[in-house]
């Protein structure tokens, strides 16, 4: 053999051997750190997965992966090719023999799931995730990123398309909304979404100015005086819950009840608003187009 022939030998094992690295590397066990500090591994890319939280549900979609949902919770409506997959309940009620029926490869759940502990007792993988604010939302859509064999980075990409979104949003409020004070209530209860939540987060960024504190917790539940007394310019609420608010003891004296300042979303708004994941930046708009239109009424704010 000539020593043309053994260079061009020498290439072609290196070459061989730089291929062989990465099929080895694409094929490599995937690592994930979840919400509980747990260590998740997986031998390969998951190709069967059950979702049982709407946000990392839509997560997994945006990411391009919806054709791996095998399985959600009954919340999970978004987008329209999850209403063919298997539907295995709640928070509170998930099915966990329909689940285990599903062979799911990894189950992505909350951290304040009730069935972490009987799905892992089952050998199935789970990975808990909790997003509650924009920090977490960023961290779970590198986490899910992960997840999927995709890496950390798709997950950044996204995050930097909510953040785009949101700041487009942002900038649709016009001045005069700007400072206003708003409540935000999430249920009748009354609870609110408090400054630190992503809700409430979402609030600052537009501009305005959230009459619950960071210091009461991301959605607390609210004495309906503190409301009264915190005197609101505008409210944000169900379309449901609106027709009643004058009804409520003290309330028809608020200034956004008064001068009828009310968001009153819709159910199909209140899906997009409640979930902490890809349509943050949808999320923004529906809420910013609400400042422009209650700031826009005759004789505009009182």
């Amino acid at each position: 053999m000539s020593r043309g022939d053994l260079e061009w030998l020498r290439v072609g094992v290196l070459v061989a051997g730089m291929a062989m690295a990465a099929l080895a590397h694409a094929g490599s066990a995937i690592q994930v750190s979840d919400d509980r500090g747990v260590v998740v591994s997986l031998s390969a890319p998951p190709q069967r997965i059950v979702t049982l939280l709407p946000s990392l549900t839509e997560t997994v979609c945006e990411l391009g992966a919806c054709a791996r949902i095998v399985g959600t919770d009954r919340y999970s409506n978004f987008p329209a090719a999850i209403a063919k997959v298997s539907k295995t309940g709640g928070l509170d009620d998930a099915n966990v023999e329909l689940i285990a029926a599903l062979k799911p490869d990894l189950v992505l759940l909350a951290l304040s799931s009730r069935v972490t502990e009987r799905l892992e007792a089952l050998g199935i993988k789970v990975v808990a995730l909790e997003p509650r604010t924009y920090a977490d939302v960023q961290r779970v859509a590198g986490k899910v990123a992960q997840a999927l064999g995709l890496g950390a980075d798709a997950g950044e990409r996204l995050w930097r398309g909510m953040e785009a979104q949101v700041n487009a949003a942002a900038r649709e409020v016009p001045a005069r909304a700007r400072g206003l004070s708003v409540y935000y209530e999430v249920d009748s209860a009354p609870y609110a979404a408090g400054e630190s939540s992503f809700i409430g987060q979402t609030l600052s960024r537009l501009g305005v100015v959230n009459i619950v504190p960071a210091k009461l917790g991301p959605f607390p539940k609210l004495n309906p005086e503190y409301v009264v007394r915190a005197d609101p310019q505008v409210i944000m609420v169900s379309a449901k819950s609106a027709v009643s608010l004058p009804a409520r003891p003290g309330w028809n004296r608020i200034r956004a009840v008064k001068n009828r300042q009310l968001c009153a979303f819709t159910a199909e708004q209140g899906d997009v608003l409640s979930r902490p994941g890809p349509r943050m930046g949808e999320a923004a708009r529906i809420m910013a187009a609400c400042l422009r239109d209650v700031t826009t009424s005759v004789g505009g704010m009182k």
